[in-house]
């Protein structure tokens, strides 16, 4: 059965996290996020409540970013950024898995690094994280180990990609999070995916979650 525009727009996250963007950027994405009844609107910590002031009263949630985009900061540093985050009205966060320490398998650092945001959520109601694993760097054993670390971390969602390094998101990476994770827990796929067959193929993949800065392309089928 064919997904539409309309279906696939509450799901996305559309997306601008680049270094240069300006105030008249991120006040173009609320719009448009508006406009479309995307999801979220992501942007990086310095434009959260800016962007919150902006969506406020529409159904669009902020999202900021914690740890972005190497994911090497100390989990009280995420913690805080977090905390942060959250005051200036974000809802959702989109943070990045220590790859470091995943890659010298001191998973028991890994763990605690997403629970020390994971905490921030527990202490404010209705607050989303999602997890970035960075598939692009990590062998298929490591995709599945860091699955289970941010399942069993609690975190709200596993995701793909921060879009910045690599190939992203692709339909095999996403097949694979979502069998590792189960079917209770969120999969956002993020990275390249910039046409409306890209996002259906996520979905149809296991995806309930489309990360991308070319949202507005997507729904309106001009990409």
């Amino acid at each position: 059965m064919p997904i539409s525009k309309k279906e696939i727009a509450k799901m996305i996250d559309s997306t601008n996290v680049k270094v240069t963007a300006t105030k008249n950027e991120i006040e173009e994405l609320c719009r448009e996020s508006v406009q479309h009844g995307f999801r979220c609107a992501v942007v990086n910590p310095i434009y959260v409540r800016f962007a919150a002031a902006l969506l406020k009263g529409s159904n669009v949630k902020v999202c900021s970013t914690v740890g972005f985009p190497f994911g090497v900061a100390l989990p009280e540093i995420k913690a805080l950024e977090a905390v942060k985050a959250v005051e200036d009205g974000a809802e959702e966060l989109d943070m990045v898995i220590n790859l470091s320490a995943l890659k010298s398998g001191d998973y028991d650092v890994v763990k605690r690094d997403i629970a020390a945001v994971v905490d921030v959520k527990l202490s404010s109601k209705d607050i989303i994280v999602k997890v970035i694993i960075e598939t692009a760097y990590l062998t298929k054993k490591e995709k599945i180990t860091a699955c289970k670390l941010v399942k069993e971390a609690k975190a709200d969602f596993v995701k793909t990609s921060t879009g910045l390094f690599g190939k992203g998101a692709t339909v095999n990476d996403v097949m694979l999070m979502r069998q590792t994770v189960g079917k209770d827990m969120g999969v956002k796929a993020a990275g390249g995916i910039r046409t409306y067959v890209d996002a259906v193929a996520m979905i149809k993949a296991g995806a309930n979650r489309i990360g991308t800065s070319t949202a507005v392309q997507i729904i309106e089928g001009t990409s």
